[in-house]
């Protein structure tokens, strides 16, 4: 399931890196990113990225249904919903565990801000107030 994991995030990245959340404050973003657009259209192509993690990402959309709504109400039956509900899930816990974004809740998020983020969850953030001065300044007038 690390597989499935791992587009949802690099999804994301390429949503940053696009400039998707420019303007939105940073505890919005998680809707920016995982609810305003498909993660996969169609069903075949669903299926085929399920594939055979199917039973496991069912397991963890009933799971998290049943923590946040208090039933089930999605149709497990519809590998589209699937696998779109799956993204959204898997992206509020890869934001949730976001320092850059924790730092950044309340703020309008600009670039430098989905930059930071897009580079931290790429593995590869380097320290703003390490790599340049202006950086760190506008970092720390952000605080």
């Amino acid at each position: 399931m690390e597989r499935l994991k791992n587009d949802v995030r690099r999804d994301i990245i390429d949503k940053l890196r696009d400039g998707v959340g420019i303007g939105s404050y940073g505890c919005d973003l998680h809707h920016e990113l995982c609810n305003t657009d498909y993660f996969i259209i169609g069903s075949f192509k669903a299926k085929e990225w399920i594939g055979e993690h199917a039973f496991d990402v069912i397991q963890l959309i009933v799971d998290w249904e049943n923590d946040t709504i208090g039933k089930v109400t999605t149709d497990v039956s519809d590998p589209e919903r699937v696998a779109n509900l799956f993204a959204y899930i898997v992206g509020e816990e890869i934001l949730n565990e976001s320092k850059t974004l924790g730092r950044c809740s309340a703020l309008e998020l600009n670039d430098a801000d989905l930059s930071n983020l897009a580079a931290e969850l790429s593995g590869s953030l380097v320290d703003p107030l390490a790599s340049d001065f202006s950086q760190a300044l506008e970092m720390l007038e952000r605080l």
